[in-house]
């Protein structure tokens, strides 16, 4: 399913400079938002970002900025309007539930 988040990660930034390249954003991330590119992180898939904080949990650099906690709850919202009776904000790899 391709889904695609109503603020689009707008508060999602990666700081070049504290970012060290190891590529655990790129891990953790649920949706491919991040991409190592000339040894640092990029943002390459920003309306994939739902916020959910996991890039920022897991850099132990301090390199990502994001308001987390509001990506998952605008998905499984954004899901019940859809008419899904099992609503999800697909970050979960076994096909249902949340983070």
């Amino acid at each position: 399913m391709d889904y695609q988040y109503i603020n689009n990660g707008a508060s999602l930034s990666v700081n070049k400079d504290k970012c060290t390249g190891c590529g655990l954003c790129v891990d953790v991330c649920p949706h491919a938002v991040f991409k190592i590119e000339e040894k640092k992180a990029s943002i390459v898939q920003r309306k994939y970002c739902m916020e959910c904080g996991a890039c920022k949990m897991n850099c132990a650099f301090g390199a990502i900025e994001v308001e987390s906690g509001v990506g998952c709850a605008a998905a499984v919202i954004g899901s019940l309007f859809s008419g899904n009776k099992n609503p999800e904000c697909g970050c979960s790899d076994k096909g249902g539930g949340c983070c």
